[in-house]
């Protein structure tokens, strides 16, 4: 276990990180337990010391905003992509089953 980066870490790795991306589009992917996994298309627009928040298109035009934790990041309860090349951002544990 030599060299390993503590979680808070890697929590305030990822935290700078989205902070840079604020105003990008982004593709969230969520696991929402019960084998219930959603994808949202949206913008970053706050990156807050202990969450992120990420205002999704919904129906008919209309907006929501869905904070998200830092350590879902982490733990891969939520997964980050950009959006023009499909790329996972951050890649700390294996991508969540289909």
């Amino acid at each position: 276990m030599e060299n390993e980066i503590p979680p808070v870490n890697r929590v305030d790795e990822i935290r700078d990180e989205l902070h840079q991306l604020e105003g990008k589009r982004l593709k969230v992917k969520a696991n929402m337990g019960r084998s219930r996994i959603v994808e949202r298309t949206g913008t970053l627009v706050n990156a807050h010391p202990s969450l992120f928040i990420v205002e999704v298109e919904e129906r008919r035009g209309r907006t929501a905003r869905q904070s998200y934790q830092y350590v879902d990041v982490l733990t891969g309860t939520v997964e980050l992509f950009d959006i023009e090349t499909g790329e996972r951002l951050f890649d700390f544990v294996e991508p969540l089953s289909e």
